[in-house]
């Protein structure tokens, strides 16, 4: 169990795939036409028009996982560094962004 404060590798981050409709492009590489769609996994966020890479380690704060991100929406040139917070969040999580904005809750992905 982690502790408060404690860095995480990034494959540590989160356990498996969690998301929406992006489950489906997750396993399969296809978004079914679908323009709103999330996809959590161990190397970031996916979204239909955006990308959230995690950079470095993560650490535990409380109950949630703090990690640094650089993040790239369709059609910009330059990735935006942010650091996100992954709430667990009834068997998923809740990606939160230091501006407000929340994604999820994401579900685990089904195999």
């Amino acid at each position: 169990m982690a502790v408060s404060g404690q860095a995480l590798a990034a494959a540590d981050i989160v356990d498996g795939s969690y998301g929406n409709k992006g489950c489906l492009y997750s396993e399969t590489g296809e978004s079914s036409g679908a323009d709103v769609f999330f996809i959590l996994n161990k190397e970031g966020v996916t979204t239909a028009a955006s990308y959230c890479e995690f950079k470095r380690e993560a650490r535990k704060v409380g109950g949630a996982t703090v990690v640094a991100a650089e993040c790239s929406d369709e059609g910009s040139e330059e990735p935006t560094p942010y650091e996100l917070t992954l709430t667990p969040d009834d068997g998923g999580y809740t990606v939160s962004f230091p501006d407000g904005t929340r994604w999820g809750p994401l579900a685990r992905c089904r195999k």
